[in-house]
Parts: structure tokens; sequence; C-alpha cells
């Protein structure tokens, strides 16, 4: 597990947005730990610039980010607005 990803952090970010630290698989949670993941490897390759498999793993975590937020879409469409909004991406 990486260091910034703490068992804490993550119960807490289920909790905010799964509903319970044990929702792990609810889709809102799983844009939210993505988020957080790419984030921080976004600021890992701004001072490690040849870091290929961090590029790698930056570009799928994206990809399933865009598909799971197509899935929210389709499913529930005032969700994926108040997941958009909360985590502040699609500007």
């Amino acid at each position: 597990m990486p260091i910034y990803l703490t068992a804490q952090k993550k119960n807490d970010l289920f909790t905010q947005y799964g509903g319970t630290a044990s929702n792990t698989g609810s889709t809102e949670s799983q844009v939210a730990l993505m988020t957080l993941r790419i984030n921080e490897l976004s600021k890992h390759l701004q001072s490690n610039h040849k870091d290929n498999s961090c590029k790698r793993a930056l570009l799928t975590m994206v990809g399933q980010r865009k598909r799971l937020l197509h899935y929210l879409m389709k499913k529930d469409i005032q969700g994926y607005r108040e997941i958009i909004e909360k985590l502040g991406i699609r500007k």
C-alpha cells in the first residue's frame, strides 16, 4: 500500500463517498479512491518525469475512472453530477 494511502484514510474516503467504511464497491467510492491516487501519481510524475511505469499506471487509472464515471452517468445522472462537483474534476 502506498505511504500516502493509509487504512484510516481509505476508511474515511469510503465513509464519505460510499456511505459506510465497508461499502468499498460503490461506484462513487471507487471514483473517489482513483481520483486520490491519480492526484498523488501526478505529483510524483512532476518531479520524476522519466518514471515510465508510473506514467503507464496513471494512464490506466485515468481510463478506469473514465469508464466508471461513464457507467455512473448512465445509471444515476444526479449522483454523477454530485461526485464531479465534490471531487472537482471535469471543469
